[in-house]
């Protein structure tokens, strides 16, 4: 593991491998970078593989204070110049799905192309409610909201071994990066961004996903989709040679 400041804050990465474009992978929230190491492990067999820890996340630093979606997407922007990454393949899950998809409006001449599994980035009414509630709880000290919401993305099938490892990490997040985060997920204009991405761009469903393709087709007309079967919000993790055939599939026809 390596550090970098940034604004002060201290960011962990791990930087393996080589080959070009580089890879870059930015987990969702309140994960740590093992989230992607199917991926990691992969894809630095041929490329260069840059996996983060988000600030407020793993072995980054965790201030109080926001946690704003640009905040992330200028940590990642920060990291591709300091490491030379060039023009890099930058990949989300979740929360990870919309700093990337922030960072290809902010940032696009740092990138050769975007991937986000199943991304965050609209709210419905009902979703929003059931998310300040979630933040109410979480600041209130309420653990086990949080534990429901955490398996609920998770499918009746899915390996309950690898649940409560999901769990484990998740439940172990500081409360005030918890709630921060979700507060600026919630405040991240997510259509508004997809309308500024110019940069390739891959969408991987999962089941039930968070927008089905056709709306995100809607929102970022030039997009890709796939969709991953048999798995829940984890994708990369519960059928990572799914995630990884269709991200291959898509530099090979797109990048």
């Amino acid at each position: 593991m390596a550090t970098i400041v940034h604004e002060g804050i201290k960011l962990a990465y791990v930087d393996q491998g080589a080959g070009t474009p580089a890879f870059v992978f930015v987990h969702g929230w309140m994960c740590n970078r093992s989230f992607f190491a199917p991926q990691a492990a992969h894809f630095a067999r041929r490329h260069r593989v840059v996996s983060v820890d988000l600030r407020g996340h793993g072995e980054s630093d965790k201030p109080q204070g926001p946690y704003p979606i640009a905040a992330y997407a200028d940590d990642i922007a920060y990291i591709i110049d300091h490491l030379d990454l060039a023009k890099a393949v930058v990949v989300g899950q979740s929360m990870g799905g919309a700093i990337v998809l922030q960072l290809a409006a902010a940032y696009p001449d740092h990138l050769a192309a975007i991937v986000m599994v199943d991304p965050v980035l609209s709210f419905t009414p009902e979703e929003r409610a059931g998310v300040e509630a979630l933040m109410s709880a979480i600041e209130a000290g309420n653990q086990e909201a949080r534990r429901q919401f955490i398996e609920g993305m998770f499918l009746p099938t899915s390996d309950p071994k690898l649940v409560e490892e999901v769990l484990a990490v998740m439940m172990a997040a500081p409360s005030h990066v918890a709630a921060g985060a979700l507060r600026g997920l919630m405040e991240f204009d997510g259509l508004s961004v997809a309308a500024q991405c110019r940069v390739p761009a891959l969408y991987l469903a999962t089941t039930p996903t968070s927008h089905p393709p056709h709306l995100m087709s809607q929102w970022l007309p030039t997009v890709v989709n796939g969709w991953t079967v048999g798995a829940g919000h984890f994708s990369q993790l519960e059928v990572p040679d799914q995630v990884n055939s269709m991200i291959e599939g898509f530099l090979r026809h797109h990048v």
